[in-house]
């Protein structure tokens, strides 16, 4: 009894003093203006469940977003930058500016999505497989433009959700050479490079809510117009189309 006492004492010993597995902390990188009256509170309700900190640009609100912000991630460790002046004009400076504030934080995981944007409820589960391995760098994502709350638009313009080439979930590695787009519209929201990483789509999907407004969707059209006159940057066609009276839309099953 003894012995087997002795033996039982140092298995339990040995058990104690084993590393404790921890799951990698996943940062939510984020860039807001103005979107108190959209979807900023639905979409931090939803990634409070698996991220671990947040990084966020608010590019120069003029409402109650910081505020929303604050109170949601209140138990949280987060950090809100203010720019006094929107940086939006050149989208690239806006965007490098995020990521140099979020790699202060020496994250694992970067999850980078829109204030605009929620992802389905599965990725509350899906997240920890996605993160929890060691040969994928890199997640890209089927992205859904939602033309209102429950319609999707799916036409020969507005078809992202049928190809994996939104990237919102990125490991990042601080000895790889990153590499930005330099454009003042569409710059996208990681450096340009990470295709170089091993890639890999996931069955998650992203709504996309930014066009649901039709007074939005009407704001938009003309911001683009004046940032982005001739389409240098982005697709005249696709412009044009966000004013379509009655495009096709699907209904999303969630």
């Amino acid at each position: 009894m003894k012995l087997f006492n002795n033996i039982l004492f140092a298995l339990c010993a040995f058990i104690i003093a084993q590393p404790i597995a921890c799951k990698p902390k996943v940062t939510f990188s984020m860039i807001m203006k103005n979107e108190a009256g959209r979807k900023l509170r639905e979409c931090l309700e939803e990634v409070r469940h698996y991220i671990d900190e947040a990084v966020i640009i608010d590019d120069g609100s003029t409402d109650d977003s910081v505020k929303i912000a604050e109170e949601v991630l209140k138990d949280i460790p987060h950090r809100i930058i203010c720019n006094t002046q929107s940086k939006f004009h050149k989208e690239y400076t806006l965007r490098q500016q995020q990521w140099e504030e979020t790699i202060k934080t020496n994250p694992e995981w970067i999850l980078n999505i829109d204030a605009d944007q929620i992802f389905e409820v599965k990725m509350r589960e899906e997240i920890h497989k996605l993160i929890n391995q060691n040969e994928i760098d890199a997640w890209f994502f089927r992205l859904y433009d939602f033309w209102d709350e429950t319609h999707y638009r799916d036409d020969a313009m507005w078809c992202a959700h049928k190809a994996w080439n939104w990237c919102s979930l990125l490991r990042y590695k601080p000895d790889f050479n990153y590499v930005w787009k330099e454009t003042p519209q569409h710059c996208g929201h990681f450096p340009k490079n990470i295709g170089e990483l091993p890639c890999a789509r996931s069955l998650m999907r992203l709504k996309h809510y930014g066009w649901a407004n039709e007074a939005d969707r009407i704001a938009k059209y003309y911001r683009y117009m004046q940032l982005d006159p001739g389409a240098k940057y982005g697709w005249q066609a696709q412009y044009d189309s966000i004013l379509d009276p009655a495009p096709h839309l699907t209904e999303w099953i969630e």
